[in-house]
């Protein structure tokens, strides 16, 4: 993500890559045959195409032959499809195009383009690459991207990029001498928010009074420090609005769990204040900054 931050820096375009129903083509020859460029080993050769061929088993039972394509959800699947594109995308491009910059995971990629026309001739070219071995780039979802920033400030029909769960737009930003201008940036994207805010609600933190406050540490914050990791690498403040649902959460969960506590919220937030004043470390979000609403009340 660094790397494709500052080469948005450099470069004024981006192909955003989009392969249709990618893991759900897969040709397993061609899997197979890029797989044995890696390993002769016959009993990992043995397992990985039995994984590839074994039915999928439907709600009711019934089962459901597969002659294509790689489940979805499982550990392998990256490893598998990154092993495939490696061959198939990325030692292609860097033999044909040897200019072009790019960044893949699996069948997300994006390529770095000086120019909108050098954009399409490359998107052509990966379009016939890919059409090689049985897979399509997505007409609509595919596009070219306009870096646009303080100092591009051409418009043009698409001006922001998702990638890997980061929306990449023009944003606001401010330099090591605190003058304010507008950089082409990524930020934890839309779409990773709601799946954050589902996966927390998931957790039913109101409902668990039979835990302490610190088990309730125990149980999410590897979860939360994950999030702050990855999400938080880049334009953190996007994510603050998103972690202090959780300190809401433990305030509809003190009042529910303390009787003292159940009339109003002041009480509650006061005293999830103090023990965050008392404990700053105790909570993920805590350390990354995200502190309780009454805060400054607590730490009195």
């Amino acid at each position: 993500m660094a790397k494709a931050r500052e080469r948005c820096w450099k470069n004024d375009w981006v192909l955003e890559l989009d392969i249709v129903a990618f893991f759900d083509r897969l040709d397993h020859s061609l899997v197979m045959e890029a797989v044995k460029k890696h390993t002769s080993c016959k009993w990992i050769l043995l397992y990985i195409e039995r994984w590839l061929k074994a039915p999928l088993q439907m709600r009711d039972g019934t089962l459901v032959e597969r002659n294509c394509g790689s489940p979805q959800g499982s550990v392998i699947s990256p490893l598998i499809s990154n092993i495939f594109m490696h061959h198939v995308f990325d030692m292609w491009l860097h033999e044909e195009i040897r200019n072009i910059p790019f960044e893949r995971y699996a069948d997300d990629a994006i390529a770095h383009c000086r120019t909108e026309k050098q954009a399409r001739y490359i998107r052509d070219l990966i379009a016939k690459r890919l059409a090689q071995f049985k897979l399509e780039l997505h007409p609509d979802k595919t596009r070219i991207v306009y870096c646009k920033d303080a100092d591009r400030r051409g418009s043009y029909e698409h001006e922001q990029f998702d990638f890997l769960g980061f929306l990449f737009r023009p944003r606001l930003s401010k330099n090591r001498h605190g003058k304010h201008f507008v950089n082409f940036t990524p930020a934890v994207s839309e779409k990773a928010r709601k799946e954050i805010s589902r996966e927390m609600r998931s957790w039913n933190i109101q409902l668990r009074s039979d835990k302490s406050i610190g088990d309730l540490a125990l149980m999410f914050n590897k979860v939360v420090q994950g999030w702050i990791n990855y999400y938080g690498r880049f334009y953190k403040s996007r994510l603050y609005p998103i972690l202090r649902h959780l300190n809401d959460d433990l305030v509809i969960w003190a009042r529910k769990k303390y009787k003292r506590m159940r009339i109003g919220n002041r009480r509650a937030k006061k005293w999830i204040a103090q023990i965050a004043q008392r404990e700053p470390n105790l909570f993920a979000h805590w350390r990354f900054g995200v502190k309780p609403d009454g805060w400054a009340m607590g730490a009195g």
